[in-house]
């Protein structure tokens, strides 16, 4: 359908989400299937185009593909890991600007959430990583049934009768761009890129903000979740199906080196890496660096005050790099700098 004429690509390097101006653009809609979605972020060729401003309209497959259906279904059906849809490309963005994706609706698109145990794969488990002398943990899947009414999912025990009541927070667990220098990563792999960050902070009334690598950014969406627990310890989260509405913009001339989050109350910087103090160090050298930079406090100033006031969320540490997400706040800070 059509909108409003689009608006211009925003060219001041603002810094704070109140100052961007959206607009409103025309909705483009895309229908991922089995048969067209990707398993890397790549710069590959784009599945559709989108000028900021615009509102893209999709669905997202879960991490299995949608293959885990009913029991006695088994891991090995599904086709690849975490299936992503896209890659869009976004008009005017180019390396050294921003892309900026406002997270509008998502709708778990299933009656049912998926979650598994798989051999090597897991916080707590024996992998390639963290090789240990015990069997491996023997594959299991357990079936969600979902109330879209209560807007909850219902987790059953498999080997009891036990069973409790676990609310939606619908968000992406796969969300990204193409990586710089021709790289092409596996979609298990959250990184400077974004990717499988896993974070529930990927939600609606989030803006995520990803640095441009490649013309057109690339934009690609995926692996979505109903709901998860801090560091998705057993290797998944309630894994669905998503229907996603999200809105685009590009800021020219603000560069970021890892992606970040914002809402009306508060900043957020993502760190991802192995070990998990390495991955925590990432993500508060960038909320410093964002709080001096866009804020005006100076670098030591940041370091002082975020040591009082904020917070960390391990959002997972169980793929090839931990993510961890730090954030800040608004409230506790000066009024973002104009540019």
């Amino acid at each position: 359908m059509k909108g409003k004429p689009v608006a211009s690509v925003v060219t001041a390097g603002i810094a704070c989400l109140s100052c961007l101006a959206w607009g409103q653009g025309n909705t483009v809609k895309y229908q991922a299937t089995i048969n067209n979605v990707k398993y890397v972020y790549a710069s590959l060729p784009p599945v559709a185009r989108l000028k900021p401003g615009d509102v893209l309209d999709t669905n997202t497959l879960d991490c299995f593909g949608n293959a885990i259906q009913k029991p006695g279904d088994t891991l090995s059906m599904a086709k690849g890991d975490n299936p992503l849809t896209g890659p869009f490309y976004i008009e005017g963005a180019e390396p050294g600007d921003t892309l900026a994706v406002k997270i509008l609706d998502l709708v778990v698109d299933s009656e049912q959430g998926v979650g598994a145990l798989a051999p090597g794969f897991g916080a707590i488990n024996p992998t390639n990583y963290t090789p240990m002398l015990v069997p491996p943990l023997p594959p299991k899947i357990w079936f969600y049934p979902i109330d879209h009414a209560s807007n909850v999912a219902t987790f059953e025990a498999l080997d009891s009768k036990f069973t409790t009541k676990v609310p939606l927070r619908p968000f992406f667990g796969c969300i990204g761009v193409a990586p710089a220098g021709g790289e092409a990563r596996s979609s298990i792999v959250p990184a400077e890129f974004g990717g499988n960050m896993d974070s529930p902070e990927a939600s609606v009334g989030n803006t995520v903000y990803f640095p441009v690598n490649v013309s057109g950014a690339l934009l690609y969406l995926g692996d979505g979740h109903a709901a998860m627990g801090d560091g998705e310890v057993a290797g998944t989260a309630i894994e669905v199906p998503l229907h996603a509405k999200v809105q685009v913009n590009v800021i020219k001339g603000w560069k970021i080196d890892w992606p970040r989050f914002e809402n009306d109350q508060a900043i957020m910087t993502v760190g991802a890496y192995r070990p998990l103090d390495d991955c925590l160090r990432i993500a508060f050298t960038e909320l410093v660096g964002w709080v001096h930079q866009d804020y005006g406090l100076s670098e030591l100033d940041a370091y002082e005050l975020l040591s009082q006031v904020a917070k960390i969320h391990l959002n997972e540490m169980v793929d090839p790099n931990y993510v961890v997400v730090a954030s800040i706040e608004k409230k506790f800070l000066p009024p973002p700098k104009k540019r």
